[in-house]
């Protein structure tokens, strides 16, 4: 006789639960600030009520990292002009002001590629993320193009070191 674990309908009841942050909206997200350290890495996350990536910068430490983040319909390179297709019902651009090189020594301290997917993202799984893409870096900004679902809510955060953008799953308060 095949049996259920007497703990699988609490845990259901309390993920069907899950009060979602609402109030964050679509609109355009910017915050002004020199860069003061190079971007060297970008990872993603999941949660529970929204996607997340992570933009590391350290050596920034309390300081800001100035940034612009928008919807936009299509992502153009600095410096180039050049188109960089990015998959997904709607495009997230997410311009850093902080250079994915050294600025002394023009050495990469990020390893993207212009037009790839960003390294060592791996989207599977995700409810909101479709596509990434690394759109390049110029005269001290750092551009990145996120494909996801539709346009939905997003946040910036600042946290020591890191920029967090956060795109919920839904614009309901439920999950």
């Amino acid at each position: 006789m095949l049996t259920t674990p007497a703990t699988a309908a609490p845990v259901a009841a309390a993920r069907a639960a899950t009060v979602c942050p609402t109030g964050w909206g679509s609109v355009q997200k910017t915050a002004t600030a020199a860069a003061t350290a190079s971007l060297t890495d970008i990872r993603t996350g999941r949660h529970d009520c929204f996607d997340r990536m992570v933009f590391h910068v350290p050596g920034v430490g309390t300081g800001k990292v100035g940034y612009d983040v928008r919807y936009v319909e299509r992502i153009y390179q600095d410096g180039s002009g050049r188109h960089i297709p990015v998959a997904g019902g709607a495009v997230l651009e997410v311009r850093l002001s902080a250079p994915s090189y050294d600025p002394e020594t023009g050495a990469a301290t990020y390893r993207g590629k212009v037009a790839q997917p960003l390294p060592g993202v791996d989207l599977t799984g995700y409810r909101t993320f479709r596509d990434t893409r690394f759109v390049g870096s110029f005269e001290g900004d750092t551009q990145v193009g996120l494909g996801v679902r539709a346009r939905l809510p997003f946040r910036v955060l600042h946290l020591s070191d890191r920029l967090v953008v956060d795109v919920a799953h839904t614009w309901g308060a439920t999950r």
